[in-house]
């Protein structure tokens, strides 16, 4: 699976777990560590493990497991590493005060409307 093939898979995956603002900035011409980052809001601690749990599943049924999850959700904030696509799941809170959009405002953003379910 392709980077971009992985970040649309991870928007639908946590579109459909009900995952809060949802954003997916492309950072590859930035740094070396990822293509693209994909960022979002769980509306409490329970969700956040949650989130991160059916990213967990749902991507190793697909053959792309996390290479590596850090963070308790106790802190407000998980990263999920899918090697060229890391997820980062926040509580509203810590999203608000780290502020990763704004860190990288010079990478451009991936519009995922078309991904996203319209209720």
């Amino acid at each position: 699976m392709t980077d971009k093939e992985k970040m649309v898979e991870i928007v639908k995956i946590l579109d459909a777990k009900k995952a809060g603002k949802i954003g997916a900035i492309f950072v590859e011409e930035k740094t070396i560590i990822a293509s693209y980052f994909v960022i979002c809001t769980a509306g409490s601690l329970t969700q956040l493990r949650a989130l991160a749990d059916e990213l967990e599943d749902k991507m190793g049924e697909k053959g792309e497991p996390p290479v590596k999850i850090e963070g308790k959700n106790e802190s407000g904030w998980t990263l999920v590493d899918f090697g060229g696509v890391i997820v980062h799941i926040f509580t509203a809170e810590m999203r608000e005060f780290y502020d990763l959009e704004r860190l990288w405002t010079d990478a451009p953003k991936v519009d995922i409307t078309d991904l996203l379910t319209k209720d």
